[in-house]
């Protein structure tokens, strides 16, 4: 598996905060949970609805569509009505790049 660039370093969110990002046409979700960042598929596994919209919650993203809740760790559903997990990814900053592992 290899990095990608999908932004600066500076792009990344604050802490207890989610953003958008692109990779290869995938809509990726980071969380940044305590300082560390980590990448979950933007799309809810319910309704598709934009999981980088609803709200961090620790290591939960609330979706805001329908509160399904996923784990941005494991992917995970965490309350439904989500039955199917999340892809996650790897992130990291790499110089002045944030990365997401395809």
């Amino acid at each position: 598996m290899a990095f990608v660039t999908v932004g600066k370093a500076e792009d990344a969110p604050p802490e207890g905060e989610l953003a958008r990002f692109e990779l290869n046409g995938t809509a990726i979700a980071v969380a940044n949970v305590g300082g560390g960042l980590h990448g979950i598929a933007d799309a809810c596994t319910h309704a598709q609805c934009s999981l980088s919209e609803g709200d961090l919650d620790g290591t939960h993203v609330v979706c805001a569509c329908h509160v399904g809740t996923f784990d941005v760790l494991t992917g995970e559903v965490v309350a439904a009505p989500p039955r199917t997990p999340a892809s996650v990814y790897a992130v990291r900053i790499e110089g002045d790049d944030l990365q997401v592992e395809m």
